[in-house]
């Protein structure tokens, strides 16, 4: 599971997400890739579970690029506690994105096995999910 090796503070506020990405919101590394088109909170156990998807369906060919990591630690406080008495003790990381923000990258597999590879993907996260093809990616043809 991805998580940070040090973090300079052990409980962060929640914060805001508005607006759209500008950082990491285009292809900068595959030919294909999901981008985001939902605001959320991506835990470190979902990123890892759709890597699993694809990397299975693309029989380890290829290679794939993770743009996202959960470097942000999340609290909670354990059932039936009563209010008060602190935030709650860390309980896993998360990797906030906003909507245009690309997730995966895929490159050296043909067009359809990436597409379906990115699908399985895009269904282990929380979030709706875009499948981008590189400007200049031109298709082989069948034989």
């Amino acid at each position: 599971m991805l998580q940070p090796k040090k973090t300079t503070y052990r409980r962060v506020q929640k914060g805001r997400m508005k607006g759209i990405a500008h950082r990491g919101s285009q292809l900068a590394f595959g030919s294909f890739g999901i981008k985001t088109l939902e605001t959320c909170w991506i835990t470190g156990k979902q990123i890892e579970a759709a890597r699993q998807a694809i990397t299975r369906y693309m029989k380890r060919e290829g290679q794939l690029w993770i743009r996202i990591f959960p470097d942000k630690p999340i609290t909670k406080k354990p059932a039936e506690v009563r209010m008060g008495k602190g935030k709650g003790a860390p309980e896993g990381f998360v990797a906030p994105v906003t909507p245009g923000r690309m997730i995966f990258e895929i490159e050296g597999v043909p067009f359809a096995i990436a597409q379906e590879a990115l699908r399985l993907g895009a269904q282990k996260l929380p979030v709706t999910t875009k499948f981008v093809v590189r400007r200049d990616y031109v298709m082989e043809k069948a034989e």
